[in-house]
């Protein structure tokens, strides 16, 4: 995220709704990838102003931790992104649009059953929604209003799904799940292919759904997902340069 000659101290994200080596501090997402501030504090005082919102909610932290799927918009500028990985497993700046920054998608990690009755269930960034659909489980994920806090849509855990890869080796890259490997008592393992046909394997907990059959519920940055070998890199480098 940052280059190793820039100084000695990074921002440390605050508490919040992400774990802290999943995410980013919104004074980086300013400073060092829209390099709308050139330094901490003019970061601060842009935070300061009011004018930064993340999923919705103004935010005046600027070491908030914004996180994998989250919204984050400038209405000053009219701009908005989406926090998501590329195929090199590093947040990159993927503008969006104003349609598309009304809602984001959230992976169940828990359903529970509250005081007095309430079926709830709690998802990726921290969130605890009341009363959802009686067929949503683990790992399935949801399509949330972020102005009403409501369920839209939701993806079901099955094979033939759209994943994003959300942690490990294959970070950032995109395919469909073929099967599941069940192992009880150690990880479970997921099989996915993409659009290029490579398969790879990963686990459970990395796994992160984007889209019914194989289309994707949320824009996806430049490469789609897939990842190249060296070989093709140097490829494309080289005819770019000619």
């Amino acid at each position: 995220m940052l280059d190793k000659l820039s100084g000695v101290f990074a921002p440390k994200p605050s508490a919040g709704p992400h774990k802290s080596r999943e995410c980013l501090p919104t004074v980086i997402f300013l400073r060092n990838r829209l390099k709308y501030a050139l330094t901490y504090t003019e970061a601060k005082k842009i935070c300061a102003q009011r004018l930064i919102k993340i999923d919705g909610k103004v935010r005046t932290d600027m070491t908030f931790p914004a996180g994998f799927m989250d919204v984050i918009s400038i209405e000053k500028t009219n701009e908005f992104f989406r926090l998501i990985y590329d195929v090199k497993g590093r947040f990159t700046v993927h503008r969006i649009t104003k349609e598309e920054a009304q809602y984001k998608l959230c992976k169940v990690k828990k359903v529970m059953v509250g005081g007095k009755g309430v079926p709830m269930i709690v998802t990726h960034d921290g969130r605890t929604i009341r009363y959802p659909d009686p067929h949503v489980k683990v790992n399935d994920s949801i399509r949330l209003n972020l102005e009403s806090n409501k369920i839209e849509d939701y993806i079901k855990f099955d094979s033939g799904n759209l994943v994003m890869i959300t942690g490990g080796h294959n970070l950032g890259r995109v395919g469909v799940i073929t099967s599941r490997e069940r192992h009880p008592g150690s990880f479970d393992i997921v099989h996915i292919k993409d659009a290029a046909n490579n398969t790879f394997a990963t686990r459970l907990s990395y796994v992160f759904l984007i889209g019914k059959g194989n289309k994707p519920w949320v824009s996806l940055p430049a490469d789609k997902g897939v990842r190249k070998s060296i070989t093709e890199e140097r490829e494309k480098r080289l005819a770019q340069k000619a």
